[in-house]
């Protein structure tokens, strides 16, 4: 089998060595007696976490808490969940604590908070404790981790050619899945979010708050919804940002993803059109869009400056579909331009990180958090014909981007695996409201996501549209930003149907994009944005 269609790293963290992110002392008493934090809430007496400066950044506090592998079966061993925390910038206005997730799944809460990847507001530092936490099996929390020999083998999704192939990639599925097993423990089994939101309920109660402040992103925005359902009572404000809807089964998550993927290149073909500053303004994108495909499928596209770098068809269709998340469309056109011409400048935004593929290519392990999404979705496809079926379908709705390079590979990825927290329509009731805002044009996460999660929590959700582009819309302008500020501090709602007007894309802050996706081989060698 060929190695895997285009991986994405969610941030450049995710694939640097999984060493608890800890100062020297971290588990000694802190000398500073707030530097544990404990409670007693409803769910009994809290344990502390002891708090110390970070190695990699000592204006940041790391910890650990220790949580149950298996919930159900609390005897049954535990592990130790990673945390960060910047503390508030203004103790005399602090609120409380704001507990973050970055999305993936796979997305390293602890690194978010490192690197202050998510660019909040001063209205929002200075008043909360930003904390973050890598969920079980992720980064730092007892990763899931496996062979990068077998997971370089994992087949392209369009690669399959008959029902030989397809017995193959069940085959190699278990294969994989068994490896990954012996490696990670008891706790591979227990990754999915069903256990994550009682891990931050933990944290929440190890934290001090009675009540839990929240901001999560993409495959966050999971968490959070799944939270509020199993505990109402506990939620003082979530803001869900870029949301999953986890009512869909296969073909419906399949057609809607192809679709958001297709909606975002018929926006860069249309920017094109009307702005002066794109590299193919005048030109007809399409067109060359499609003759840059074919010559990727004779295997004659390379990338510019690098000719060794051979680009298959779907790492073209990945490389846009990452600068979708931004949008960084002027350093798409121009990549695009010069993969026509053979010459021109690339953005290093778009370029690939060849030293962090050496380094990763030197690793015998990855951490594979594509079993946490296998295990909340149940996308199951009964044999090759329907997977044809299901591609030509995708192919039609999505004629330029054929797939999305999120929802298909992780698809195909979970054929054959258990999934012990299956799709379900979200019953919220009795929580505060809930903000659940998105943009109508995100490649990943598609506006009719959001809407049919609001529509399923009821008078629970206020949805905020932006009315832009790209896979996350706090800090793209003031709108949805202060939105989302005055709904975390206050509890400030936005008005039933606010709409955002769209940011240009040269506008959007610099920390809040891009968000390239992780794929389903977090880490693997490929394609992923430097950080800004």
């Amino acid at each position: 089998m060929r190695r895997p269609v285009l991986i994405l790293a969610l941030l450049l963290g995710l694939a640097a060595p999984l060493a608890p992110a800890t100062a020297a002392g971290a588990t000694a008493a802190p000398a500073d007696p707030a530097a544990t934090t404990s409670t007693t809430g409803a769910t009994g007496a809290a344990p502390a976490v002891r708090w110390a400066p970070c190695a990699e950044n000592a204006a940041v506090e790391c910890g650990t808490l220790t949580v149950p592998i298996d919930w159900n079966n609390p005897r049954g061993g535990t592990f130790e969940l990673a945390l960060a925390r910047r503390r508030a910038s203004d103790p005399a206005a602090r609120i409380g604590s704001l507990v973050i997730n970055p999305g993936g799944p796979g997305g390293s809460g602890v690194d978010a908070v490192l690197g202050e990847w998510l660019g909040f507001t001063p209205e929002i530092t200075s008043r909360f404790d930003v904390v973050g936490f890598d969920p079980r099996g992720v980064a730092r929390s007892h990763p899931i981790t496996c062979s990068l020999e077998l997971a370089v083998q994992a087949p392209d999704p369009t690669a399959l050619r008959g029902q030989a192939d397809w017995n193959a990639m069940l085959a190699f599925n278990r294969r994989y899945a068994d490896d990954c097993r012996r490696r990670t423990g008891p706790l591979f089994d227990h990754v999915h979010t069903g256990n994550v939101i009682r891990d931050l309920d933990a944290l929440r109660a190890a934290l001090g708050d009675d009540k839990l402040t929240y901001y999560g992103i993409s495959y966050g925005t999971l968490i959070g919804q799944l939270y509020a359902e199993r505990y109402p009572r506990r939620v003082r404000a979530l803001a869900l940002d870029s949301n999953m809807d986890h009512s869909l089964g296969t073909q419906a998550f399949l057609d809607t993803e192809s679709w958001t993927a297709q909606d975002s290149f018929d926006e860069f073909v249309a920017w094109c059109g009307r702005t002066d500053t794109c590299a193919l303004h005048g030109r007809d994108v399409r067109a060359l869009w499609h003759e840059l495909l074919a010559k990727a499928e004779r295997g004659e596209l390379t990338f510019p400056g690098q000719p060794d770098f051979v680009l298959r068809k779907l790492d073209l269709v990945g490389i846009a579909f990452s600068a979708f998340y931004g949008p960084i469309w002027r350093e798409l056109a121009e990549l695009l331009a010069a993969m026509e011409s053979g010459t021109g400048t690339v953005s290093p935004l778009l370029a690939p990180v060849t030293a962090k593929k050496a380094a990763v290519a030197a690793e015998e392990t990855i951490n594979d958090a594509s079993f946490v999404f296998c295990q909340d979705y149940a996308l199951p496809v009964r044999d090759f014909r329907e997977w044809d079926r299901l591609l030509r379908r995708s192919a039609a709705i999505a004629p330029d981007m054929l797939i999305s390079s999120a929802a298909h590979p992780l698809t195909l990825t979970c054929q054959g695996t258990r999934t012990p927290n299956p799709q379900h329509r979200l019953k919220v009731d009795g929580s505060p409201t809930l903000l659940i805002g998105n943009s109508l044009h995100d490649p990943a996460t598609p506006y009719p996501w959001a809407v049919n999660a609001a529509a399923q929590i009821g008078r629970e959700a206020r949805l905020l549209t932006y009315e832009g582009w790209g896979h996350g819309i706090y800090g793209h302008g003031e709108c949805p930003t202060g939105a989302i500020d005055r709904y975390l501090v206050s509890g400030e709602l936005p008005a039933k149907g606010a709409r955002c007007p769209a940011v240009p894309p040269a506008e959007v802050s610099a920390k809040s994009a891009p968000r390239p996706y992780p794929g389903p081989r977090p880490g693997l060698p490929g394609w992923t944005y430097a950080r800004r």
